[in-house]
């Protein structure tokens, strides 16, 4: 047994070893992932393993241990996949950080200067005002929910407009 056992490790043993399965193997993970190229990855990695773990492994149980390999790769690939789509959603603008300093430093400078302008409104107008343009509700709905008529809301809205395009240039 021991013989068998070491013998995964001469090189004419893992390579009929190879050679016998690479077909089956590849099938396999083509199967499991649907791309040629992808499956023979995934199962030059498992072979590599094999040989690589090649005193550990009972030459008996090497067919069962390149199947796991294959499926085990192609689970971590999946896996790695999803955390890339989630970072490319969760962060899908992130080369706008690639423009020149400059203009970073221009955009800071106006979004503190229309801060400023939207704190210096007064309380009505502003009120108005973010919950228009920031959380996205009709002049309707704004009156309904602070208890006013739709002309005072078009009125404060307008004259909050008036103000911020005074205060800051570009708006």
């Amino acid at each position: 047994m021991i013989e068998e056992k070491n013998s995964l490790c001469e090189e004419n043993h893992f390579n009929d070893f190879y050679l016998k399965n690479v077909q089956s193997a590849t099938n396999f993970a083509f199967f499991k992932c649907g791309n040629r190229d992808t499956a023979l990855d995934l199962v030059q990695d498992a072979f590599t393993k094999i040989w690589e773990n090649c005193a550990q492994i009972d030459f008996t149980k090497v067919k069962t241990y390149l199947w796991t390999t294959v499926n085990n790769l192609f689970l971590n690939s999946i896996k790695h996949q999803k955390v890339v789509f989630q970072y490319q959603k969760d962060v899908p603008n992130l080369d706008i950080t690639n423009q020149n300093p400059e203009y970073l430093l221009q955009e800071e400078e106006f979004k503190e200067k229309l801060q400023k302008a939207i704190s210096a409104l007064s309380e009505a107008q502003r009120e108005v005002f973010l919950l228009n343009r920031i959380e996205g509700k009709k002049y309707r709905e704004i009156a309904d929910l602070l208890g006013v008529s739709q002309k005072a809301v078009e009125k404060r809205m307008t004259a909050a407009l008036k103000s911020l395009k005074s205060q800051v240039e570009g708006i």
